[in-house]
C-alpha cells in the first residue's frame, strides 16, 4: 500500500551507511529523514522567497519498522497531520521503492522561526494555505 502524501526522499542504502551489524545507522535515517523534511517544507514556504524565516524541529517520534540493508531502494513520502497557530505536525513514512515494504517513519512538529528574532511565529498566510493542501485526506488513516 503506498503511503498517503507526496514524495519526498528517494534514495539508496549504500553501505557506508550501515553499522557493523550489516543495517541502515540511525543517523542515516535521520538524514533522510531531514532531506525529505526540506522538500515537505520548501513546498509550504520557499525558503529563497522568506530568507529572513525557518523551521526549528521540537519533537520527533522515530520508529523503525524493518531491518533496512545494503542496496535498499527506499522512498519517503510525507504527509502534514495537522497544522497550528505556529507549527506543523507531519508525517513521513520510509518505504521500499521496490515492494513497499514499511522502514521507517517519523511523526515531526516543527514551529515557523524567526531567524533574527531567534523565536516562534504564527504561520503566514500562504505557509498556512500551503500546509493545509498537503493534509492527510479525511478518512485516510494509514500509519
Amino acid at each position: 500500500m503506498t503511503a498517503p502524501g507526496i514524495e519526498t526522499y528517494v534514495g539508496v542504502v549504500h553501505p557506508w551507511m550501515c553499522d557493523a551489524m550489516g543495517h541502515l545507522n540511525v543517523r542515516h535515517y535521520v538524514a533522510m529523514f531531514d532531506d525529505a523534511s526540506f522538500q515537505l517544507l520548501g513546498r509550504i514556504a520557499a525558503p529563497n522567497l522568506t530568507p529572513t524565516l525557518g523551521w526549528a524541529d521540537v519533537r520527533m517520534e522515530i520508529d523503525y519498522a524493518h531491518e533496512t540493508a545494503v542496496g535498499t531502494l527506499v522512498t519517503i513520502r510525507s504527509v502534514v497531520e495537522k497544522v497550528g497557530k505556529s507549527s506543523l505536525t507531519y508525517l513521513h513514512e520510509m518505504r521500499g521503492t521496490l515492494d513497499d515494504v514499511l522502514y521507517a517513519r517519523v511523526l515531526t512538529v516543527t514551529v515557523r522561526f524567526d531567524l533574527s528574532l531567534r523565536s516562534k511565529i504564527d504561520l503566514e498566510a500562504d505557509a498556512r494555505h500551503a500546509a493545509t493542501s498537503l493534509l492527510r485526506a479525511e478518512g485516510d488513516t494509514r500509519r
